[in-house]
């Protein structure tokens, strides 16, 4: 091997050692700094007051998401009109009152809705490259769409738990009635009710038991029934039973009637609906299906005189 050889392999093996000696002297230090700085953030973290480490412990929801919507909400309150907390409130007493749905959040997913909403129309206005007129336009459109979208939402869960409660009711006071006759008291039987049905209606039923349980009357306890619901057959069965604990008619009795009412009320409206069948029917009969069977139809025909028609020129 020759000199130069030698020389430049040990240049080498010199600048290879010089660059492990920085590498490893670099990640000591960085490891080290790391630590400095995780030693400085224990310590700074035990000696701040209780309450920052009381707020440091607890989730991130509760330390960043429950306070934004606090504010949204606070926001959305001021932004709607006098009595709009009283009718949201109503709206979530005919939905059952779903679970983490309150008034503050309603107002403050309205107010979240808003901001997305209107977001959403500027970037598909520059998306799209519409024009200044067009953009305002779909930017409003949005925008009042993502600020109702909360009480459309809220509207239908209460609307079909309405329509829920007034298809189970006739089932229900037939079973109530049965076992009212076979000698248990209208508690026991609202309660074999309850027990031995679900859905919305059976929910009903139950909170009436634990408001009687704790001290509440029965009357007072049905009217706060009635005043749930939007139902007419079920407003009815509200009279009628506050009426017989009143003046002391028997409760069979009237139990009787009130089933034989829901099932006749629930027999017009399945007719009604069949009535209403054809009128239903009748705009996409012509728009949709007659179109499509006149091409079925007529259409070879119509090709055949037109090959003739051609044919014969």
């Amino acid at each position: 091997m020759s000199d130069q050889l030698m020389l430049l392999v040990g240049l080498g093996g010199i600048f290879l050692g010089v660059v492990l000696l920085l590498a490893t002297i670099g990640v000591i230090t960085s490891e080290r700094a790391q630590v400095g700085r995780s030693l400085a953030a224990v310590q700074a973290i035990q000696t701040a007051p209780q309450s920052l480490r009381e707020d440091l412990e607890q989730p991130f929801n509760n330390r960043v998401l429950v306070p934004a919507l606090g504010r949204l909400a606070g926001i959305g309150r001021r932004m709607s009109p006098s009595g709009q907390a009283g009718r949201i409130k109503r709206r979530l007493d005919l939905a059952g009152n779903p679970p983490r749905w309150t008034v503050d959040r309603v107002f403050a997913f309205k107010m979240l809705g808003l901001i997305v909403g209107a977001l959403a129309g500027i970037g598909l206005s520059l998306a799209l490259g519409t024009s200044t007129l067009l953009g305002i336009g779909l930017t409003a459109i949005l925008t009042a769409l993502g600020f109702y979208a909360s009480d459309i939402v809220l509207l239908h869960l209460s609307q079909s738990r309405q329509d829920r409660i007034q298809k189970d009711l006739p089932d229900a006071l037939d079973l109530l009635s049965i076992s009212v006759e076979a000698g248990l008291g209208f508690d026991a039987s609202l309660s074999q009710v309850a027990r031995n049905t679900t859905g919305p209606l059976a929910e009903e039923f139950f909170r009436v038991l634990q408001e009687m349980q704790i001290g509440t009357g029965r009357s007072d306890a049905m009217r706060a029934l009635g005043e749930r619901t939007t139902v007419p057959e079920l407003r009815g069965f509200v009279t009628a039973m506050v009426q017989a604990d009143s003046f002391g008619v028997p409760v069979a009795s009237v139990l009787r009637v009130q089933a034989g009412e829901m099932r006749v009320k629930r027999s017009q409206r399945a007719e009604e609906k069949a009535q209403k069948v054809p009128v239903k029917i009748l705009f996409p009969l012509i728009f949709c299906i007659l179109p499509a069977l006149f091409i079925v139809v007529i259409g070879p025909a119509g090709i055949t005189i037109f090959r003739n028609i051609v044919q014969g020129q």
